[in-house]
């Protein structure tokens, strides 16, 4: 388990379906996301989340008072089968209180310090303005604009200091 601040960081298990389900689900949280996932299609993607074979880790985050679920964050494999990548999902009801940004931050300096990782990347809609603040105030810059799910993305990289 990984603690922030706030917030405890565990990797995903089975009996986390319902509560990660609900990010699926979230229209809002969707919107810049491809839409909500269909419950046969969700279970797919959760089932390779708990697969422990893979390179990748998902953590589920709950908040410390109360243990009450937060949303999930990752590292996995960016879509150029490269670069690795660090995904978001907060519930709508934790947006705009500095939770995410505490979360990527740490996550992050995980992914150098303890993995040994030289640059990690994000990658989200242009449009999904409230992501790339927060990407560009933790220390992200953006690397390029490509087409993709029939929507602009920007992809943000940074590197590691203490290795590059």
């Amino acid at each position: 388990m990984i603690e922030t601040n706030r917030c405890t960081l565990s990797k995903i298990q089975k009996s986390d379906y319902e509560d990660v389900k609900m990010l699926y689900t979230d229209e809002k949280v969707r919107q810049f996301l491809g839409g909500i996932i269909e419950e046969n299609i969700y279970m797919i993607k959760f089932n390779n989340m708990c697969d422990e074979s893979n390179d990748y880790f998902y953590w589920v985050i709950r908040h410390k008072e109360g243990n009450q679920f937060v949303g999930l964050v990752s590292l996995d494999l960016h879509h150029d089968g490269i670069s690795t990548e660090i995904s978001y999902q907060l519930l709508p009801k934790w947006w705009g209180y500095g939770y995410a940004t505490e979360i990527v931050r740490y996550v992050i300096s995980y992914a150098f310090k303890k993995l040994g990782l030289i640059k990690i990347v994000a990658e989200t809609q242009s449009a999904n303005t409230a992501s790339c603040r927060l990407l560009k105030r933790i220390g992200m810059n953006l690397e390029e604009t490509v087409e993709r799910f029939g929507a602009e993305q920007s992809i943000f990289s940074i590197r590691n200091k203490e290795i590059v």
